[in-house]
């Protein structure tokens, strides 16, 4: 982001923060692991002791963060139902992170645009679902994290493909809660508001043409402008809350959707 946008940005944590979770033992697959909130996921699993298959359609992106991590990189596109089967099945957690953007208004939406988002968002996380969770309930633990918006909880003008999607897949989110949780496994969200990562940055021009001001005042006017809290959300702050969710002490946590949302949700 530029030097116009408000606040210094937060430090990273160096390593990242995993609040005593000891995940020494168990795999997790992230999906969306090449950037942004995805690759935060996969550097703080793999800090738990997890080891970290990352999952990318950038194949140079993913490899990296694998590399960096002592991971397994995955290059897919997710949009491709079948190239989904070629994941592995057998893991302990599943982080649903991928998404993209597109803002326009409802009347000039693309419905091809409209349609490749909710299979990104919706499709593949169900058939990711689908995928793992018989290994999980073989095992009698596991543990999904859905990487949700304050988008899934509200909305905003321009972006019905991207809040249809997260709707989505908060639904989706409880009712695989409600189906798992004979097994051991907890399915929550994280509801995030703007984390800066490429996704937030990509859309500054397209925000600032529909809401007809400058790009320089995307940040303050529209992106923080409910957040009570007026600062954009490090990847890391985000990364921190999956990994909470697969500690020992939140085994009766499940079903929920968890605001790191800068007071958005209260305004």
């Amino acid at each position: 982001m530029t030097s116009e946008h408000p606040g210094p940005p937060a430090a990273r944590p160096a390593p990242p923060r995993t609040d005593g979770v000891d995940l020494t033992g168990r795999s997790a697959l992230v999906t969306g692991g090449g950037s942004g909130i995805g690759r935060a996921c996969a550097e703080a699993f793999a800090a738990a002791g997890a080891l970290v298959h990352v999952v990318d359609v950038d194949a140079e992106s993913a490899k990296a963060v694998a590399d960096a991590v002592g991971g397994v990189p995955h290059a897919v596109d997710l949009t491709d139902a079948d190239a989904l089967d070629a994941l592995p099945a057998a893991v302990d957690v599943l982080v649903n992170s991928a998404g993209t953007q597109y803002v326009a208004p409802v009347h000039e939406f693309p419905p091809a645009r409209f349609e490749l988002i909710q299979r990104l968002m919706v499709t593949a996380p169900f058939l990711l679902l689908r995928h793992c969770l018989p290994h999980m309930y073989g095992r009698g633990w596991g543990r999904v994290v859905n990487i949700s918006s304050v988008h899934g909880l509200r909305a905003s003008p321009y972006k019905s493909a991207y809040v249809a999607a997260k709707h989505g897949l908060e639904g989706l989110s409880k009712v695989a809660a409600l189906e798992a949780a004979p097994h051991g496994v907890t399915c929550n969200c994280v509801n995030p508001g703007y984390v800066r990562t490429p996704l937030v940055e990509g859309q500054i021009a397209g925000q600032a043409a529909v809401h007809g001001i400058a790009p320089k005042d995307v940040v303050t006017d529209v992106l923080l402008g409910r957040s009570a809290i007026k600062r954009l959300i490090e990847p890391d702050e985000v990364a921190a809350v999956a990994v909470w969710l697969c500690g020992p002490h939140t085994g009766y946590l499940t079903g929920a959707s968890i605001p790191v949302d800068g007071g958005w949700g209260a305004s």
